[in-house]
């Protein structure tokens, strides 16, 4: 992990472009994990209704479905750092908007349009990344990007949930705000043929969107990512509900066990994330990617038979180290195994099909949470991780040996 950690932060010395698209998502990142917070305390004290906290959470995961399925080739056909500014800028407005609403409507209307320009920033910036570094450093570029993501996701709520309790929304809608201009100065700085080196020539909206689900087809490491992950995301989504029942139903701790739970995943998922560029680093996709699979498994197996909290909490360590080995990995093998005039549509089509397996296994859990309860829903989790596993195992065992990471052809 030392080794990896110092690659990555030779990286970001050396690598300008990268630091400066570093330093802006981790802003902005920080900044979003603190209005999620203060969104869901805004809506909560508006309405006293979880049908409307229930709606806010659709809105923001919901759009990239939506963008995937229709709006992809946008992302190939046009300048990324033209897109990626205004969904910063677009979200900035929409922060600063929110200070001035008085209404539940309006505020989920609000954060659906966040949504939306989160789904354009992201697939965008991971399109990106390929051509800000050299090909020895992408593994070590995306797993350090993730690892900022995580730790953002675990800093931030706490941050925002203090400055809410002493200050209010308002004061986390602008400070928001204020890292969406920040992120988007910096975005600006980055020359746009670095983030892009070609753009696609259009055949038509629907070749073009078709054109995003071919490379899958052909490449045995993408549609790995696609299927396998697929079964990763079914257990995510068993997980994420079925938390807080686990902790405070099961484990009786309430919501200090629930605020362990997630401490300790953050923690689990920072260190798998930085390790992650290491082991792409020295180990084949077919020898590998199956594997990580495994420490997640095995810690939400633990945490659903876990006897204490504190047990659980060591679980969901292991639980988040395997998620930050994985999650990465699978952002690489489309980086790798595709060009640059059709990652951005890519990256789009398995953000959106995913995204929509979260929220089917999401509304899922709510039945399984009811006829078995919260240990058999994060056994069941478990379970969807081993198939996700041996599902890799299966379709990359058949790939030629070029097929590992970075060595298949690019389609």
């Amino acid at each position: 992990m030392q080794s990896s950690l110092r690659r990555q932060l030779a990286l970001l010395k050396s690598a300008r472009s990268f630091r400066l698209l570093f330093v802006a998502t981790l802003g902005s990142g920080v900044g979003t994990w603190m209005a999620t917070i203060a969104l869901t305390a805004d809506l909560t004290a508006r309405t006293h209704s979880p049908w409307w906290v229930s709606a806010l959470f659709i809105v923001t995961f919901l759009p990239s479905v939506v963008v995937g399925l229709v709006a992809g080739p946008l992302v190939d056909r046009l300048s990324r750092k033209r897109l990626i500014v205004n969904a910063d800028l677009a979200r900035l407005a929409v922060f600063v908007a929110l200070v001035f609403v008085d209404s539940a409507p309006a505020l989920v209307l609000l954060a659906a349009v966040a949504g939306f320009a989160n789904s354009f920033f992201r697939p965008a910036v991971l399109a990106g990344v390929p051509n800000l570094v050299e090909e020895k450093d992408l593994a070590h570029g995306t797993s350090l990007l993730q690892a900022t993501d995580w730790a953002a996701a675990a800093l931030g709520p706490v941050v925002g949930g203090a400055i809410v309790s002493v200050w209010g929304v308002d004061v986390v809608y602008w400070i928001n705000a204020a890292t969406f201009l920040f992120s988007a100065l910096l975005i600006m700085r980055i020359p746009a043929r670095l983030l892009q080196s070609e753009r696609a020539i259009t055949r038509g909206h629907w070749r073009d969107l078709a054109d995003g689900f071919a490379p899958f087809r052909a490449s045995p490491a993408l549609l790995t990512a696609l299927l396998a992950f697929g079964f990763a995301m079914i257990a995510a989504g068993l997980n994420n509900v079925a938390e807080i029942f686990l902790a405070e139903r099961a484990l009786h701790r309430g919501a200090f066990g629930y605020g362990l739970l997630w401490t300790a995943t953050g923690i689990g998922l920072v260190a798998g994330s930085l390790v992650s560029g290491s082991l792409l680093e020295r180990h084949e996709v077919r020898s590998v990617y199956p594997l990580v699979f495994l420490p997640w498994a095995v810690g939400l197996f633990g945490a659903g038979v876990a006897p204490t909290i504190w047990f659980a909490a060591v679980a969901m360590v292991v639980a988040g180290f395997g998620n930050g080995l994985t999650f990465p990995m699978t952002v690489v093998i489309v980086q790798r195994n595709t060009s640059d005039r059709v990652r951005g549509r890519a990256f789009t089509v398995i953000i959106s099909v995913h995204n929509a397996i979260l929220g089917v296994a999401m509304v899922s859990a709510g039945a399984l949470l009811v006829h078995a309860g919260p240990r058999w829903t994060y056994v069941l989790a478990a379970a969807a991780l081993l198939v996700g596993a041996a599902t890799a195992f299966a379709l990359l065992r058949t790939a030629p040996a070029p097929a590992a990471i970075g060595d298949e052809p690019a389609t």
